[in-house]
């Protein structure tokens, strides 16, 4: 078995060296762990072989301190969920800003995973940490990493990642990732107590949409039909008509619905189809503006940090459009990797695309100009963050009042023509 000599930091600070017997490096770099070892150096020894020690009561005594010190133990790594770990919202929004607060005040990757891993109050987060670390030890990416561990962090969020990975600028991506993400938690949540109101609204009518069809509108008939002369107007021969065939035919309208759902779901989800479906979201009145709005503000502070921290811009435009989870966006920005590869200047390429505002086009024109692409990109990043709200508070103001105009019509129209009809049979007994 192959022999590995380490220099590595105790919990107290103190250095240890030393050599252990394990099957490859990684093995190495997790027996130093449960020691409560954080190695600075490991390297394979030339002997092959050597022979065990044997342990003693010292031995196995200080051991025992190690394994206690370590912070856990070989029943806690037991105590790890196989396979991804599953993270609500809120803690992915947790995991993101102290990881983030712990990079900006200049721990590295691994230790800061280790402190978030042994801290008492963060529950799944300690699982989800411990993982990363161990993956991350055996010279895998940490945008990877992430990846297997747990799918709530997202392609979008995986690709930001891998993107500060590149630019080493990983704690101002996840701090940038945590206020999107907080952002989007709040939207929901400011979504959700805006259409409280509405929601009983729309219970309400149709509550009384079931009373008209199943017991005012059949009444009405009996009593028109009774009615020497009575004739039925042709508003409410119409609402009568369209009872009948909802009472009818409800159940079939209900599977129909149903199928058209499951068919649209299975349509959208298909790869081939994904494209288009991209476009008409862009498409879609109120929420493609936001959906653009978002996908300008993620893009701009995206090349802003990645340019800033020195990447070359063909480098940050790859990572951006990796990034873009929009495939109708992500191929605009195909075209412009194409042309700054041939040599043409950013601003030109967004111009020769035809896909981007002037005023976006304009502002890194500026920069490109001065010289500080990277401030520019990131004032129109502030800008288009600026719209994005206003867009947002727009569809806010307006979910309620629509709502109402919708119902007030709806109601107001069948008892119009139900107080119509009543009127006109009057009439005809006088």
């Amino acid at each position: 078995m192959p022999v590995f000599a380490y220099k590595a930091l105790s919990t107290n600070g103190s250095v240890t060296t030393g050599e252990l017997d394990a099957a490859d490096r990684p093995e190495a770099l997790r027996m130093l762990d449960r020691k409560g070892l954080q190695p600075v150096n490991l390297r394979e020894t030339a002997a092959a072989v050597q022979t065990r020690k044997p342990v003693g009561k010292a031995g196995k005594a200080r051991s025992d301190d190690e394994a206690k010190s370590s912070g856990r133990s070989d029943a806690d790594e037991n105590t790890i969920p196989e396979g991804p770990i599953k993270l609500k919202r809120s803690e992915v929004v947790l995991f993101t800003e102290e990881l983030s607060d712990m990079l900006s005040a200049g721990l590295q990757l691994e230790p800061a995973l280790k402190s978030m891993e042994n801290r008492q109050e963060l529950g799944n987060l300690k699982a989800v940490s411990y993982k990363i670390r161990q993956i991350v030890r055996d010279g895998v990416n940490f945008s990877a990493a992430l990846k297997k561990v747990s799918p709530s962090f997202g392609p979008l969020y995986c690709s930001l990642a891998a993107a500060g990975e590149a630019s080493g600028a990983l704690d101002t991506i996840l701090k940038r990732q945590a206020h999107y993400l907080k952002t989007l938690a709040e939207l929901q949540s400011r979504l959700i107590l805006a259409m409280i109101y509405p929601a009983f609204l729309v219970l309400a009518g149709i509550g009384v949409s079931i009373v008209f069809v199943t017991t005012l509108i059949p009444q009405l008939t009996a009593l028109i039909e009774s009615t020497p002369g009575g004739k039925i107007p042709l508003g409410a021969a119409i609402l009568i008509g369209a009872s009948d065939f909802l009472s009818k035919w409800w159940l079939v309208i209900l599977l129909v619905l149903i199928a058209s759902g499951i068919f649209f779901k299975a349509w959208k989800d298909n790869d081939a189809n994904k494209p288009a479906w991209d476009r008409m979201k862009l498409r879609l009145p109120l929420v493609g503006p936001v959906i653009t709005s978002r996908f300008y503000v993620q893009f701009l502070e995206t090349m802003a940090n990645l340019v800033g921290n020195g990447l070359p811009l063909l480098r940050a435009l790859e990572l951006s459009r990796d990034a873009t989870q929009n495939r109708s966006l992500r191929a605009a920005l195909d075209q412009v990797i194409v042309q700054v590869g041939d040599g043409r200047s950013f601003s030109k390429a967004l111009i020769r695309n035809g896909s981007f505002p002037p005023l976006l086009i304009d502002m890194i024109a500026v920069g490109e100009q001065t010289g500080k692409i990277d401030v520019s990109l990131r004032r129109a990043a502030e800008r288009y963050d600026k719209e994005l709200d206003k867009d947002l508070q727009r569809i806010m103001a307006l979910i309620m009042p629509t709502i109402l105009i919708i119902m007030a019509g709806l109601i107001g129209t069948m008892a119009y023509l139900m107080i119509t009809a009543i009127f006109q049979t009057i009439s005809n007994l006088g």
